[in-house]
């Protein structure tokens, strides 16, 4: 009796007078597994930048932001699983004053000498119909880790025009109490509840 072979291999010799169906079949076989894993995005800092508001004595909201910012997220949607690593340099603040900027560098505020870079990790992402809604993760600031949580208000995935790489792209946003880190300054004049909104976009690894 002759060995009987597995399917794939008899697809593949049916199809070998066609070298352009071959080439797609075996360009399928190879693929498929990686699509039973989790995606890997790395940040693109050059469309990622975390923002804050802040009630400056009651008068306005204050708001100012991080110019540079790395890290890397992995999504697996139908595992509903996935992770945010991200890094801030806070030497990066951005409030369009140079005078306030240098103010806020200093030890009373995000004291950067000592603490250049601020950090948010996610181990844990929600989803609904297979789509984030919400990272549970901690974020470190002087020093300090406190659990925040952010909610994706906006979450989409394609081709991008011009790169022709595969990007996904969010719009989160969450709130947090400075004082619950060590970042006392001028309270009560400048609020203590501060609102932070974050635009990112990675590139799949």
């Amino acid at each position: 009796m002759q060995p009987i072979e597995p399917a794939f291999l008899l697809e593949l010799k049916h199809e070998k007078n066609s070298s352009h169906r071959m080439r797609r079949t075996a360009v399928f076989l190879l693929t498929f597994p990686i699509l039973a894993t989790a995606d890997s995005f790395t940040i693109d800092e050059r469309h990622t930048f975390p923002s804050f508001e802040v009630s400056h004595i009651g008068f306005s909201t204050q708001r100012g932001r991080f110019d540079k910012t790395s890290g890397n997220i992995t999504l697996d949607p139908e595992k509903k699983t996935g992770a945010i690593h991200v890094i801030i340099d806070a030497n990066s603040i951005d409030t369009g004053l140079a005078e306030l900027e240098e103010r806020l560098k200093k030890e009373d505020f995000f004291n950067t000498a000592k603490h250049p870079a601020i950090t948010y990790e996610a181990d844990r992402i929600v989803f609904e119909g297979g789509k984030p809604v919400r990272a549970e993760g901690t974020l470190t600031l002087l020093g300090v880790s406190r659990p925040v949580d952010l909610e994706i208000r906006h979450f989409h995935c394609g081709v991008h025009p011009i790169s022709r790489k595969n990007v996904c792209g969010a719009d989160a946003a969450g709130t947090i109490k400075r004082s619950d880190f060590g970042l006392n300054a001028f309270l009560p004049a400048i609020g203590d509840e501060v609102r932070i909104l974050i635009q990112v976009e990675g590139f799949k690894d």
